[in-house]
C-alpha cells in the first residue's frame, strides 16, 4: 500500500534530517547564512515540520496544529534538542495520520488547494515526500559548507 511506503519514506527522511542536525559541530552553525545562502538549516528543518504538520498532521490526521510560515523563516537560534524533539512528533504525526489511509482515499481529492490546482491526496502526498527530500539535501550542503 502506497501509504505505508510513504511513511516509510517520511520516517526515514525525517530521521535523516535529524542525522544532519546532530552533525553540526557547532550549534549556532545551523542558524548561519552567508553569501546566496539565504535559509540557515535550522530555518528548513522548522519549515518542513510546519509543511509536514499541516498538510499531513492537521488535514489528514485530525491533529490540532496551527502553522506560522513567516516564524518558519524567521525564528533563529532555536536549540537543536527542541528542533529535534518537533521532528520527532512530527514522525509519530505522520506515521498516525497515514496508518489508516486506504488506497481508495488516496485517490480522492487532497482536501485543500495547494499548487494551484486540485489535486489527488496521493499526488501531493508524493510531492511532500520529494519537498522534505529536497530540503534535506539542501541541509547537507549547508552543513558542509558552513561546517568547512
Amino acid at each position: 500500500m502506497l501509504s505505508e511506503t510513504l511513511n516509510s519514506l517520511f520516517e526515514r527522511d525525517l530521521n535523516k534530517v535529524i542525522e544532519e542536525l546532530n552533525l553540526y559541530q557547532s550549534e549556532s552553525n545551523i542558524w548561519k547564512v552567508e553569501g546566496n545562502i539565504s535559509n540557515s538549516a535550522g530555518n528548513l528543518a522548522l519549515h518542513l515540520i510546519g509543511n509536514l504538520k499541516t498538510y499531513i498532521g492537521k488535514e489528514i490526521g485530525n491533529f490540532d496544529y496551527v502553522r506560522n510560515r513567516d516564524l518558519e523563516f524567521a525564528d533563529k537560534n532555536v536549540p537543536r534538542a527542541k528542533i529535534v524533539a518537533d521532528l520527532n512528533d512530527t514522525v509519530v504525526i505522520i506515521k498516525n495520520s497515514l496508518k489508516s489511509v486506504s488506497d481508495e482515499e488516496l485517490k480522492k481529492d487532497y482536501p485543500l488547494l495547494v499548487l494551484g490546482e486540485k489535486t489527488s491526496t496521493e499526488y501531493f502526498l508524493v510531492h511532500l515526500a520529494t519537498h522534505l527530500n529536497y530540503h534535506l539535501g539542501q541541509i547537507n550542503y549547508h552543513r558542509r559548507l558552513v561546517e568547512k
